[in-house]
């Protein structure tokens, strides 16, 4: 045993002999060069020039064959020893000078971190594709009316799929909301209603089960589900036996036949799958509610899919002109087609911003190294005279920064990635795809790495620049004192300024969202939110055959719910402020209509009695609805102001009538037409929603126009939170499968439809944070540094009787004047932010001056203060002292 102990170590020897030598032949070096450093110094301080100086030096050394071949074995290093022995001497300088390593890792590490954090966002959302196999081919088709793109009708979708020979298949989906019971509590469940090709067309595996059967899209054979990997562990406990499971959903059996597998199709918004089956009823042109998703075939492009659909589309409009006329047909990708304009334009308008942000350390890091290289002027020069060439010296300089940079983005990856916890967490639900996997993946690293090492050689190469340009003599003759120079001073000026150009521009942008924000929360809505209950109630279509039925029910609704303790004011409505209402054409009685598709379109809502006083809209003129407002009464309307203004001006609106197209829920066509005596003029309120202005409403009686999918309304004047209980028992009676669907106060829904801008606000504001903080590390490094090599001009001037407040003003002045020309500079940024943020800001002008002012007076502040504490320190310097610092 010791025997082979013996002979592994004796190969170890054997192996490390040439890195041991090479380590002596290093350390003799760097002996040898500490000698050398000091009579070169002598030399140069008795006016030789460089090389007599070094020659001179050389042969005072003793041994001087050794050393002329010591120095001769470092010049013959290889690249990557040379990389190594700069490497280690970045550490050492590193760890020597602490304060400096650790600001400029932190600035690093906030510039990294945000970007890495971002774009995990964009990346996902906006660039990565779609998880399925070929996903380039698969797109949305869309019906269009009036360039407006929408769902499409039983009948077009039949047509376009037997007509169409552009694409391998299609697949029709739907939605809906079912009571399903879990632990015997009825629950309302979104699910998709799919054809039952939906999965293998887009390639979604399942975990369990089977897929659809083709023939499941008959009537009578499509009482079957599948069901998320999510929903299974979550609400079903991971059962192994789930499938061949029956489920009750709105009152009748469904067989449970898979489960998808887990991952993507756990974060659809549904997570229960019934298979789609056309009723002979559901056959018609009218109806709009399908989206359709293909696939194209093989070498066959979006546009030509488009052109192809667009002739069927125009077909069918000649052939069924009653119902096709007007619409046409387009194919877009399926890739973010549901993916708001304005959430896009924010993602890259954050990735943007981010990127300043990585500019601004950038300059910074760059600034601190200025700084500290200037402080190394001796240093450099002596290895310059002692033989390093202008490569040498720019390596070390590039080395120095990639290992700041290298380890800021180590840093970096780790903040990004709770950064990115934070992110996901003021992300509005369902504002990105579903398909969107939002995390640190291999892609964002790559994207990290390449930021790192872009970052690392933007800011070595300032210093780098200046490091090799620096004179030999003069530097070495003026040791005594470190003074820059002028040009050094200038670089530094400019980059400072430069900082505060950036800084000012993403202040800009947040001071933008952040003011459009502001008047989004002060808006005027039109009715009175607070102490506000709303939900909706999930009734089958087949309970109810008749108008009089669904009147009837929900005279039952309102009769129990005025019943319970704490609600003062219950009502119904087919739409709710802010949250929207349905769209039908409409003409004042009289007037030509010309062609009926270009008749104007009016807000639509039918609403009971009580709709007015539950909400608190306050009536301009004439009167509210009443209970002899029935389906037996004269038909009426009220109107709200908006309407009255840019339809009735100049008119009596008690003297018209209006010829309205009564909807039907899930057509985008009107139904049958009524002639509406108007009564009334209503306050407005924000129906179109929250961003959107006051647009023209009809409101008509509930009792003349009832529809089974409305909405409960109650005010109460009791805690919201204890409500919820008690209008679900008062409901349970008329059925106790019928679960209260979407309930939430009117505060949230007003708080989700703000939830885009709270999202955009949020991240800019913090964004411009960490930009201001990077700003006044800026200034106040530079500031400190200046002040240190004007220590002996400091101390004179004093000596001489300068007061002490006059030092402080001239050394504010200094950084004030870099100040104010990086505010300049920076308005021509805020000008071009603004317009490039008008069209995802409320009411904001592309040049805003209040935005634009207030950070401008931040950043001069931050400025002043990061300014004041250097000042404040040099005006206390004790002259006498100051006069001696070298």
């Amino acid at each position: 045993m010791s025997t082979l102990f013996n002979k592994l170590r004796s190969a170890a020897l054997r192996f490390a002999n040439p890195f041991r030598k090479q380590k002596l032949d290093y350390d003799l070096s760097n002996e040898l060069e500490s000698h050398l450093q000091l009579h070169i110094e002598d030399n140069l301080r008795s006016g030789m020039s460089p090389a007599e100086a070094r020659r001179d030096a050389l042969l005072k050394l003793g041994g001087h064959q050794q050393t002329k071949e010591a120095f001769r074995d470092r010049a013959s290093f290889s690249v990557l020893e040379n990389l190594f022995r700069d490497f280690r001497f970045a550490i050492r300088q590193l760890r020597k000078n602490l304060g400096f390593t650790s600001v400029a890792v932190l600035t690093l590490t906030l510039g990294i971190g945000a970007n890495t954090a971002i774009f995990s966002v964009v990346y996902a959302t906006l660039v990565a594709p779609l998880p399925y196999p070929h996903p380039e081919q698969l797109v949305m088709l869309w019906s269009n009316f009036q360039n407006s793109r929408g769902s499409v009708s039983v009948g077009d979708y039949l047509d376009w799929k037997n007509q169409s020979t552009s694409f391998q298949d299609m697949t029709a989906l739907t939605g809906g909301g079912f009571n399903l019971s879990i632990s015997g509590r009825p629950e309302i469940f979104p699910a998709r209603i799919v054809s039952p090709n939906f999965f293998r067309m887009q390639g979604i595996p399942l975990a369990q089960g089977r897929d659809f059967f083709q023939d499941e899209d008959r009537p009578g054979n499509d009482h079957v589900l599948i069901m998320t990997n999510a929903i299974w562990q979550d609400r079903f406990g991971s059962d192994p036996h789930i499938v061949g499971k029956q489920l009750r959903l709105n009152g009748e059996l469904y067989t449970v036949v898979g489960v998808l597998a887990k991952g993507m199709p756990d974060r659809f918004e549904s997570h229960l799958f019934l298979p789609l089956a056309f009723k002979p009823e559901d056959i018609n042109r009218t109806s709009h509610q399908l989206f359709i998703i293909g696939r194209l075939k093989p070498g066959v492009s979006v546009q030509q899919a488009n052109s192809e659909l667009l002739g069927i589309a125009r077909h069918l409009a000649e052939t069924f002109p009653t119902s096709n006329k007007g619409w046409d047909a387009s194919v877009t990708p399926l890739h973010n087609a549901f993916t708001s304009p304005n959430t896009i334009k924010n993602l890259w308008l954050l990735l943007a911003a981010v990127g300043l942000l990585l500019l601004i350390a950038c300059v910074n890091v760059a600034n601190l190294l200025l700084t500290r290289g200037s402080a190394r002027q001796k240093e450099i020069a002596l290895r310059a005279a002692m033989g390093a060439s202008r490569n040498r010296l720019v390596s070390q300089f590039f080395v120095e920064s990639l290992l700041l940079a290298l380890i800021g983005g180590i840093f970096g990856v780790a903040l990004g990635w709770v950064a990115l916890k934070f992110v996901l967490v003021v992300l509005p639900q369902y504002s990105v795809p579903t398909e969107a996997d939002i995390r640190l993946n291999l892609p964002v690293l790559f994207f990290s790495l390449v930021v790192t090492f872009l970052v690392g050689i933007l800011c070595g190469c300032l210093p780098a620049f200046q490091g090799s340009h620096w004179g030999l003599m003069q530097t070495l003759k003026d040791a005594s004192r470190s003074v820059s120079t002028s040009g050094q001073k200038g670089l530094r000026n400019v980059l400072v300024v430069f900082e505060f150009a950036i800084a000012l521009t993403l202040l800009t942008a947040a001071g933008l969202v952040i003011h459009s924000s502001w008047k989004l929360t002060r808006l005027e809505l039109g009715f009175q939110r607070e102490h506000l209950l709303t939900f909706s109630l999930p009734v089958r279509e087949e309970r109810f055959s008749s108008a009089e039925q669904i009147s009837l029910f929900y005279r039952q609704v309102l009769e129990r719910l005025r019943a319970v303790p704490g609600a003062s004011s219950v009502s119904v409505g087919t739409g709710l402020p802010v949250a929207g209402t349905s769209i039908t054409r409409f003409n004042v009685y009289g007037q030509s209509t010309g062609d009926p598709s270009a008749r104007p379109a009016t807000a639509y809502t039918a609403i009971t009695p009580e709709y007015f006083q539950t909400l608190g809209i306050t009536m301009e003129s004439g009167r509210s609805f009443t209970e002899e407002d029935s389906a037996t009464g004269v038909p009426v309307a009220v109107v709200n102001q908006m309407f009255a203004k840019q339809y009735l001006s100049g008119l009596d609106p008690f003297a018209q009538r209006l010829v309205v197209d009564r909807p039907i829920p899930g057509r985008r066509t009107g139904g049958p037409q009524a002639t509406l005596q108007i009564v009334g003029v209503s306050r407005d309120t924000r129906n179109g929603g929250i961003r959107e202005n006051n647009i023209p409403e009809v409101y008509v009686p509930f009792w003349q126009s009832p529809w089974l999918a409305s909405n409960v309304i109650v005010r109460t004047d009791r805690d919201i939170s204890g409500m919820a209980t008690s209008l679900a028992a008062a409901i349970q009676p008329l059925d106790p499968d019928l679960p209260l669907n979407r309930l939430r106060t009117m505060d949230q829904i007003v708080d989700e439809s703000l939830a885009g801008d709270r999202f955009a606000t949020i991240l800019f504001a913090a964004f411009a944070t960490v930009a201001l903080f990077l700003a006044a590390v800026g200034i106040y490094g530079v500031m400190s540094f200046t002040i240190t090599q004007q220590t002996h001009d400091i101390g004179l001037r004093m000596a001489l009787g300068s007061p002490r407040n006059r030092v402080l003003l001239h050394v504010i002045r200094q950084g004030m004047t870099l100040s104010l020309f990086g505010l300049l500079l920076g308005l021509v940024g805020a000008y071009f932010v603004g317009l490039a943020m008008h069209s995802v800001l409320y009411e904001i002008s592309s040049v805003d001056p209040a935005a634009i002012s207030g950070v401008a007076a931040i950043l001069l502040i931050t400025g002043a203060l990061a300014c004041y504490i250097p000042a404040r320190r040099a005006s206390k310097v004790d002259p006498m002292v100051a006069l001696r610092y070298e």
